[in-house]
């Protein structure tokens, strides 16, 4: 692969991504409903994916474009001590899922960022989540997989993994400015 067919599958998965521009508003405001209610976001993923978990629930907790409140959003896979002894535990297969079953009350939304769809680890924190009554959110490349088909919503990506991956990040960017849209202002301070 050269560069500039890197950048052509990317730009490919980026015009899929275009097309889901009224799911991830739907998102941001079903968000901005659930965490000034005082909901939680759950998120998970491994490797990349893990990264791009910690960086929707820093920008939750912290800020993304302007200083509103802080609201409560966990990254799963940032908890090491607690992704060690569970997979030391009970198997790297649920990790995630007991976590879930921890922190999950009806109504909390859990995402699940996987390039594939198919991480056991993430397929078990979708029962999970499911179990405790939260809302399922899948980010995954192409369809069909199995993570699409146990998540409540699902924005699937065409593409090569590591373009799905890059695309996770303005997934994430774009969940943000529609959550932060729909804030009510009593949430939001001058900057």
């Amino acid at each position: 692969m050269t560069v500039e067919s890197h950048l052509a599958g990317l730009a490919d998965t980026l015009t899929g991504l275009r097309a889901q521009a009224s799911r991830i508003n739907r998102w941001g405001s079903l968000l901005a409903r659930l965490l000034t209610d005082g909901g939680r976001l759950l998120a998970a993923g491994n490797g990349g994916s893990a990264a791009e978990a910690q960086h929707l629930t820093a920008e939750l907790v912290g800020r993304y474009r302007h200083d509103r409140a802080a609201f409560s959003a966990l990254a799963l896979c940032a908890e090491t001590s607690s992704v060690t002894a569970i997979a030391n535990d009970y198997g790297y297969d649920q990790v995630f899922a007991r976590q879930v079953t921890a922190h999950a009350r009806p109504g909390d939304i859990v995402v699940l960022l996987s390039t594939s769809g198919r991480s056991p680890n993430l397929l078990e924190a979708a029962h999970a989540g499911r179990l405790a009554g939260a809302t399922v959110w899948a980010l995954t490349g192409p369809l069909p997989n199995p993570l699409a088909s146990l998540a409540d919503d699902t924005l699937a990506l065409p593409g090569d993994p590591c373009h799905v991956q890059e695309a996770q990040l303005v997934v994430v960017h774009a969940l943000c400015e529609a959550f932060e849209a729909a804030l009510p202002s009593a949430y939001r301070r001058a900057s």
